[in-house]
């Protein structure tokens, strides 16, 4: 059963906690929208949040705040860095709620988050909205931000190894910034997946995409387990050179990140993008593709095999619509 109730936290007075018991996630209504809390009930936030601008509220400087918060792509200044300092709007629902932004003063795109909560164990539904409030068409795509807590890695599978004799045409994408710099010892280029460490040590950025047509990318920490699904639509136009999942690190944090394709949003219409959240604890793992696939590779397959989830547009009428 999903409980539903009003809290207090890190100097935002009006917050939305979502629980069944086994996982919760805190919302901020003053600010937003932002999910800051994901979690198992009362363990560790595997979410980033920037202590120095905790409980800020108003103004006109963009602050990055931390959580999982939703944008619009291609990034851009600054357009992308509207400020999101205002309060949202809370509509409760049955096993969750919407929260919904002011419509953006200089882009005229409204911004709104729904989550959903499975009434036992560890999912959860996050469904993305952008809607065209202005009164000319917007190219953008929907792009979904998890701000994920320091010392963990990201791992973006592979496509599954073909010979040269199976196939000889390409089977993903693979965009990079200025900024990356793929020797790195952080990364980890391997024959099954890609992995990032995240190392506060280390103050240069690194930032990737990919055309993840498997449809996952994840995130360990200390034994807990963070993965969010969203389906690869073959055919589709995606932004950033083709990237339906990015990733990024600096000292500060790691942002595990999906994005929809890009669409020509109407006045009056809404594009959706959903991602599906599962999370595990007591993992064990290290940083090479034998751990990862012995110990993560099982518990993605079969939380995916239990959602009746699907890649390459299976189901993507459930995953990212226009609607009027």
């Amino acid at each position: 059963m999903v409980t539903i109730e009003r809290v207090a936290l890190w100097g935002w007075k009006n917050n939305i906690r979502i629980t069944n018991g086994t996982v919760e996630v805190v919302v901020t209504t003053d600010i937003g929208p932002r999910i800051l809390v994901l979690r198992f009930v009362n363990e560790k936030n595997l979410f980033r949040v920037l202590e120095e601008e905790c409980g800020i509220c108003g103004g006109n400087e963009w602050h990055l705040f931390g959580g999982h918060r939703l944008w619009h792509a291609p990034e851009a200044r600054p357009r992308s860095y509207s400020p999101d300092n205002d309060p949202v709007a809370f509509t409760p629902k049955e096993r969750g709620g919407i929260f919904t932004q002011r419509v953006e003063a200089l882009t005229g795109i409204e911004k709104e988050i729904e989550v959903v909560m499975d009434d036992e164990g560890n999912h959860l539904t996050v469904i993305h909205r952008l809607t065209n409030r202005g009164v000319w068409p917007v190219e953008l795509a929907p792009w979904a931000l998890s701000v994920m807590e320091r010392g963990g890695i990201a791992i973006i599978p592979q496509e599954p190894y073909q010979s040269w004799s199976e196939n000889l045409l390409p089977v993903r994408s693979l965009a990079l910034w200025g900024y990356t710099d793929m020797s790195d010892p952080r990364w980890l280029w391997g024959k099954r997946y890609v992995t990032l460490r995240q190392d506060p040590e280390k103050t240069s950025p690194q930032k990737a995409g990919f055309g993840n047509r498997l449809g996952w990318g994840a995130y360990f920490l200390e034994g807990y387990l963070f993965v969010k699904y969203t389906p690869y639509l073959r055919g589709a136009l995606y932004p950033d050179m083709g990237s339906s999942f990015e990733i990024y690190t600096d000292h500060r944090f790691l942002e595990l990140e999906t994005l929809g394709p890009l669409v020509r949003l109407e006045p009056g219409e809404t594009v959706e993008h959903q991602e599906d959240w599962f999370l595990f604890r007591g993992v064990t793992c290290e940083d090479t593709e034998e751990s990862i696939a012995e110990n993560i590779q099982p518990l993605v397959e079969e939380a995916l095999k239990e959602g009746s989830f699907m890649c390459d547009g299976g189901q993507y009428e459930r995953h990212q619509r226009i609607r009027v």
